[in-house]
């Protein structure tokens, strides 16, 4: 068994292994498989080209993973996954197609690559030598000590944090609302989120909603007995609860939200419950059951 892998191809075959099926020219080199062997195994279906100098090994559709670590490869040293790929890669938003974001140090001289979108950035520097622990990192040059990139799952890539803060003002803000809770979900505590959570955000994409659809305008944050509420339709006799994670999660909370609804019913109250998640994905569907509630029709959304 031995012998077998110490050929080029089992050479090559474990590098793939480990880097989720695909390689680098250099390294094809490196492992004994000049040009015109490359070029051969192209033609013979061995090798399927994915981006200038990067291959995958024996198959034509990479996983997700495989197209990030291929489209990092071909950026070179330093490169590193980032922005809308990167929180897929940490499972914070879900994986889309198109370019592949790519941030790399701002004095590579490395060119855009069809299917990467190459972000230079000052604050990244070429990253010191590969050292022994799979999940390595490296700092800004001049930088406080901050982590602004590390591996996962062999891929390099930007942090949590860094990854967020690339997101705020570039994502849609739905998908970095929802980038930051999966992060909280994690227990990772983001910087500037100490103590709050911008629940503003998620009644304002409510009324929002309300009055894309045209429906009767709600009171909010509005006091029912010892009970505040978030939305109030009086003569409807309807209440809307926002719930988010951060204020909605806990044994405290549980109680304490059940205890609200009990005496809400009591006093005649309907009371509805919606979570960001809901707020976001299934806008339609919360315009029905609120309209369904007030006794009207909602219109389509504008």
């Amino acid at each position: 068994m031995r012998e077998e892998i110490d050929t080029p191809d089992g050479r090559m075959a474990k590098i793939a292994a480990r880097q989720h099926g695909v390689v680098t020219v250099e390294q094809l080199r490196e492992a004994g498989i000049e040009k015109s062997a490359v070029s051969r195994r192209v033609k013979a279906g061995r090798l399927h080209r994915l981006h200038r100098g990067v291959y995958a090994v024996g198959h034509r559709a990479p996983t997700w993973h495989g197209r990030w670590m291929a489209a990092v490869l071909a950026c070179g040293e330093g490169a590193v996954l980032s922005y809308h790929s990167a929180a897929a890669l940490w499972d914070l938003l879900k994986p889309i197609e198109g370019p592949i974001h790519v941030s790399i140090p701002a004095t590579s001289g490395r060119a855009a690559q069809r299917g990467i979108h190459l972000h230079r950035c000052l604050s990244l520097s070429p990253p010191p030598p590969r050292e022994p622990s799979p999940s390595p990192s490296y700092l800004p040059a001049g930088g406080r000590g901050r982590r602004l990139t590390t591996h996962r799952q062999c891929i390099p890539v930007t942090t949590i944090q860094r990854t967020i803060n690339d997101l705020d003002g570039t994502a849609a803000p739905h998908l970095l609302r929802r980038a930051k809770r999966q992060a909280e979900l994690k227990g990772i505590q983001l910087e500037g989120t100490e103590g709050r959570r911008a629940r503003s955000d998620l009644e304002e994409d409510f009324f929002a909603l309300v009055q894309s659809r045209h429906l009767p305008h709600p009171e909010t944050n509005v006091n029912l007995g010892r009970h505040e509420v978030d939305f109030l339709w009086r003569e409807q006799r309807l209440v809307v609860e926002i719930d988010s994670f951060l204020y909605h999660h806990g044994s405290v909370a549980f109680h304490r939200d059940h205890a609200r609804d009990l005496d809400l019913h009591q006093l005649g109250f309907t009371v509805l419950h919606f979570s960001e998640l809901q707020l976001e994905e299934e806008p339609d569907r919360v315009a029905a059951l609120v309209a369904h509630a007030l006794g009207v029709a909602p219109l389509p959304g504008l």
